[in-house]
């Protein structure tokens, strides 16, 4: 859970840093991109629907780490777009933007062999990780914790406080 909760405030914070660039994106839009972070981590399913069982019932190979990939993102951000009726195109760059994000984030962690995982799927290469950090460490989300806070305060009160009504 600590992961998500991370990828989801790297979102946030990387998001509304861009937003006092962007006028377009509001904070709505922000909370959109923060959606689109939590997309990689939806391979999580298979804590509560175990991918064999589909396997069985479908009768076919199956498995949910493609989700936890660019493919997986890019196709799960269309399906979730489909459910906006307005500013759809702006839903899915969103959704994409959160998803490469929560990718990148990942692919800078530690992996035993000093290779992310398969992120660039259907592309079968792992590319080599800087094994910034440990996703178990809980010096992780509370060091994106103390960044989250500190752009909700700076957004609240140094870019917001300034902006003309």
């Amino acid at each position: 859970m600590a992961d998500l909760l991370s990828h989801v405030l790297i979102a946030y914070a990387v998001l509304t840093i861009t937003s006092w660039l962007v006028d377009e994106l509001t904070r709505r839009w922000v909370a959109v991109g923060m959606g689109g972070a939590a997309i990689p981590d939806l391979v999580k399913i298979d804590i509560v629907l175990d991918d064999r069982l589909i396997e069985q019932a479908l009768n076919i190979p199956f498995s949910y780490a493609p989700i936890s990939s660019l493919a997986g993102v890019l196709l799960i951000a269309g399906i979730i777009t489909l459910l906006f009726t307005h500013n759809r195109r702006r839903v899915y760059t969103l959704l994409v933007a959160g998803g490469v994000l929560s990718l990148v984030v990942d692919g800078l962690r530690a992996y035993a062999d000093g290779h992310a995982s398969f992120w660039l799927y259907p592309i079968w290469w792992r590319p080599p990780t800087p094994s910034l950090y440990v996703t178990a460490d809980p010096r992780v989300l509370a060091g994106t914790l103390v960044v989250a806070v500190a752009v909700a305060l700076a957004d609240q009160y140094l870019v917001t406080a300034n902006t003309p009504e």
